[in-house]
């Protein structure tokens, strides 16, 4: 009697996202929001009363 062999493949996934990547691209963009609303302020603050 013959056994027949059989080879398991195993494959691991491993995530592509670094998290760190993550953070940093959330940090990068809540400092142009924060810079953008910053500008914004300013605007209202001085230059549109500076029109009137």
């Amino acid at each position: 009697m013959r056994q027949a062999q059989v080879e398991i493949e195993r494959r691991e996934i491993e995530r592509k996202s670094n998290s760190g990547v993550i953070w940093s691209a959330l940090i990068r963009y809540a400092a142009y929001l924060i810079m953008l609303f910053g500008i914004l302020y300013f605007l209202v603050q001085y230059v549109i009363p500076m029109i009137r």
